[in-house]
């Protein structure tokens, strides 16, 4: 038992919390089982949509190497997934390779405030998209509902300039998915589908670095055999 002291100075036991049938440690277990037990649906859903995760990453790694660049973007936490699929690029994913181009439109911060203060948060994307992306760039958009304005508006301003827009959301479809070119939905509730995020963007950066040191290969064993 805690003891603490009341405002007068005298000893006042605090009781512990209660344990056993339906005490905290019982609905905790429960909770965080029930949550992982969601993560299966989203694994499910993804694996039915491997065959475009890997068509990405190899799409994705056949224009950046021909110097074309990926910018991305989402909201909350999917602003981190989408910032970390950038840093896997920028940085690197497995093995050692080059850099290459890619950016998180929601990371630089004088940008983004800048552009919600003068013309409102709606835009905050789009005029980044106008700004950065040329024709042949891609841009992957996250949400786990598809449904926020400032992305919709983002996917149109990448049609204007010739960008392709891939979209990572939750259950579809939905406004995003339908405005992109290809999406890839995770069938799971918001928390779940943006676990499934995650893994669906290792899975890209999985097939984007195999065909880069496919690409690697290929390129190396052409130098040998033009050698005299």
């Amino acid at each position: 038992m805690t003891i603490i002291k009341s405002p007068a100075g005298s000893a006042v036991p605090l009781a512990a919390p209660a344990v056993g049938p339906g005490g905290p440690e019982r609905q905790t277990g429960a909770e965080v089982t029930t949550h992982l037990d969601n993560v299966l649906p989203a694994l499910e859903s993804l694996r039915s949509q491997a065959g475009r995760l890997s068509e990405w990453g190899t799409e994705l790694a056949l224009r950046l190497l021909a110097g074309q660049r990926l910018l991305a973007a989402g909201n909350g936490g999917s602003a981190a997934e989408a910032q970390h699929l950038t840093a896997e690029l920028v940085g690197r994913f497995d093995a050692e390779r080059a850099p290459f181009s890619a950016i998180s439109l929601h990371a630089e911060s004088s940008a983004l405030t800048a552009v919600s203060n003068d013309y409102g948060y709606e835009e905050v994307f789009a005029r980044q998209v106008r700004a950065h992306g040329r024709s042949g760039d891609v841009l992957i958009l996250l949400s786990t509902s598809g449904r926020s304005p400032n992305l919709l508006k983002a996917v149109r301003a990448a049609a204007e300039r010739g960008i392709t827009a891939w979209a990572l959301t939750g259950p579809g479809p939905n406004p995003l998915s339908e405005a992109c070119e290809q999406a890839v939905m995770v069938d799971a509730i918001a928390a779940n589908a943006q676990e499934g995020h995650l893994i669906a963007v290792h899975a890209v950066c999985r097939a984007f670095d195999a065909e880069v040191a496919r690409r690697a290969g290929a390129h190396a064993g052409t130098t040998r055999r033009t050698q005299p």
